[in-house]
């Protein structure tokens, strides 16, 4: 499908329901019907992607129900149901990340960024993962400083505090500053 190969995508998915496939395990029945979703017209597909996730015991499966979700996501968010693909997209991006699938979790949280949701829960470290600097620049920002007012105050240009927050947002899974603040008050707090 992603490489606009449509037709031959369905035929692979004729020839899964021809050899009834789905009825040998759940795992197939579950992958099949994702399958069907994503080769079905518009207007069409979402009871196939919703048919994969309600396959008993699909979450035995995380990462084949997250690329289905995923999939399903995407064709929600371009047909313009963006609240939908939003959840089922953050869904994706949480399970990628727990499994640690850094490339999945990466097209999800881009996918969830065009639907206009956040990245999805902090990433693995959080706000550890910043450098003192980064720490010190996200947490002026998300009071409410701009960049020249915190550049200023640390002694640093504009264009240096900017790029700190370029790479600050995808640490926190957050892409405004109204993300970051919340990330910044919904971190746990470190005992040592």
């Amino acid at each position: 499908m992603r490489a606009g190969l449509r037709t031959e995508a369905a035929r692979h998915v004729a020839a899964l329901r021809d050899l009834d496939i789905p009825a040998i395990s759940p795992r197939l029945a579950l992958v099949t019907a994702g399958a069907v979703g994503m080769v079905s017209p518009d207007g069409r597909f979402a009871d196939h992607f919703e048919a994969a996730l309600a396959v008993a015991g699909a979450e035995r499966w995380p990462f084949d129900r997250a690329r289905i979700q995923l999939s399903y996501g995407q064709r929600l968010r371009h047909g313009r149901a963006m609240a939908e693909a939003r959840r089922h997209l953050s869904d994706a991006f949480d399970t990628f990340q727990r499994l640690d699938a850094t490339p999945w979790s990466a097209l999800a949280g881009k996918e969830l960024r065009a639907a206009g949701g956040s990245r999805g829960k902090l990433q693995a470290g959080g706000i550890a993962a910043l450098t003192p600097q980064q720490r010190e620049i996200a947490m002026l920002a998300a009071a409410g400083l701009t960049n020249k007012q915190i550049a200023e105050r640390l002694f640093l240009s504009p264009r240096t505090v900017s790029t700190h927050l370029y790479q600050i947002y995808p640490k926190l899974g957050v892409t405004t500053r109204a993300g970051l603040r919340d990330a910044l008050s919904n971190e746990e707090p470190t005992t040592e």
